[in-house]
Order: C-alpha cells, then structure tokens, then sequence
C-alpha cells in the first residue's frame, strides 16, 4: 500500500566551505521533476506525482543556529502528520537539525549515507557546524543507533579517527560495488549528497571528486534498500555550476526512485 510523503525545500548554505549556490537548489530540482522532458513515473512503475505532498520551501535567517532550530521545528511539525518526509537541500549542514527532529520520533534511526566526502570534521575552518561536520554532531548527540557511509574517497586522518571513535562503517568508494549483505534495522534515513556522484555524470556540485559513481550504480545502490524509508535528504546541488540542467535532471530522477521508498514506509501504531 503507498501513501504520500512531504517534500520540503530547504535553501539553506550558509555552511559551505568553497562556494555558495545550493541555496538556490530546491527550486530548480522541482522545475525538472514536473519539467516536459519526461514524466513523472519511476523505474517501479509508481506515478510520482500521486504521492507527493509539497510543503513549499522554508524561508530561513542566515544565522546557523537560528536557522537550525527552524529547521528542526518545521521537519517535526511535518512528521507529526505522519508522513515520511524528503528534504531537498541547500549545503550538508542541514542534515544535523534534521536529523534532531527524525531522532525525536525515530531514536532507533539507521543512516545511509551517499557521498564523496564523509562529514566527520569536529570543525572546519573554525565552523562546528560546517557542511563538513554534521555528522559529527550526530554521532555525539547520540542521535542515530548505526551510520553506514557509501563513495567515500576523500577520507583524511582526522575524518578516520573520528569514524573509529563514532563507530562508522565506512564503505569507500574504491570497494564499493553495491549493498550486498548490508543489513540495516528499520527505521531508516538516506542522506544522498550529490557529489557521490562522478562530476562527468553530476558537474553541478561545488566540490568535484573524480572517481565516483554512476547514476545508474546510485539509483542500483536505492532499489537495493529493502525496508521502507521515513525520510531522506538531497543535499549539495550547486546550481551556479550546472550550466545544462544536467545535474537537476539527476536530482529529480533520485527524487523518483526515493518515492517507492518513502512511499511504502507505514507507520506503526
């Protein structure tokens, strides 16, 4: 049986490191879900569009914590509805205050994490709350019981003593082939930054890591997931290098396979 789950844009990326631009993102991913160029049914054969309840974008201070705590505010009057929720992102950072609110509703969270770039600093460029850091504040807080990290290439020494001291199992990216006998309990949470993706296939990101997967290995990578979803984030697509719209048609295609998904999950009474 599906059910509708809420779509909610949050253009936030007063946290990025290098450059700006995923503010702008939200928008942009939505044009190319409802653009002309194709239609809105997914490789299962789900109508996308008849499970989508979009609750318009967050208009949010550039101050972090006050941001943050709106984010956290309006992710759990969502989920207070009782449906799963996609957020469409802004920088990394977001995931953090996110995550605050799931860990209220969920506290036995799983996360599957999709990226180039672990985000375990404790800090970086003297910002805590940092796209380079959410995960770190996850894993201090408690937040989730079990954090699995998916393309990582980027891994420093910092970022791998913090995943022994976290307990992260990381499955870097020149290993990785797909989801194998990774078992993950319910429920679970996806965090899918864009730049897991290889730049050739996805250039509107503001770090380009070479060396990573192909859409088709990612969308491989979300059929595999075999429990239901109650929330998912899309984060890092920086418009400013997206020239073509090539990389908005591939947010909007994880958009669609993520619906299956998020659409499937019931929650237990």
């Amino acid at each position: 049986m599906t059910k509708q789950f809420s779509l909610l844009g949050i253009p936030f990326d007063q946290n990025s490191s290098y450059m700006r631009g995923p503010a702008l993102a939200p928008r942009l991913i939505r044009e190319a879900l409802y653009c002309d160029s194709s239609n809105l049914f997914n490789e299962s054969g789900l109508d996308v569009a008849s499970v989508i309840h979009d609750a318009g974008d967050l208009t949010l201070p550039t101050d972090s914590l006050t941001a943050f705590a709106a984010i956290e505010r309006n992710v759990m009057a969502l989920l207070e509805q009782g449906r799963p929720l996609l957020s469409l992102g802004g920088d990394h950072s977001i995931t953090y205050p996110i995550i605050k609110a799931f860990s209220r509703k969920f506290p036995r969270l799983s996360i599957l994490h999709f990226d180039a770039h672990p985000d375990l600093y404790d800090e970086l460029q003297g910002n805590r709350y940092s796209h380079a850091c959410p995960f770190a504040r996850i894993m201090e807080e408690g937040l989730v019981q079990r954090l699995v990290q998916v393309g990582i290439r980027t891994m420093n020494h910092h970022q791998s003593d913090q995943a022994r001291r976290f307990g992260v199992e990381v499955l870097e990216m020149r290993g990785c082939s797909d989801i194998g006998d990774l078992q993950l309990p319910g429920p679970v949470y996806i965090s899918f930054d864009l730049d897991v993706l290889d730049p050739a296939f996805a250039p509107g990101v503001s770090h380009w890591e070479p060396g990573g997967m192909s859409v088709r290995e990612a969308i491989s990578w979300v059929h595999s997931v075999q429990v239901p979803l109650v929330g998912a984030d899309l984060v890092e697509f920086n418009p400013t290098r997206d020239g073509t719209g090539r990389t908005a048609a591939v947010c909007a295609k994880i958009v669609k396979e993520l619906a299956t998904l998020l659409s499937n999950f019931q929650e237990s009474r």
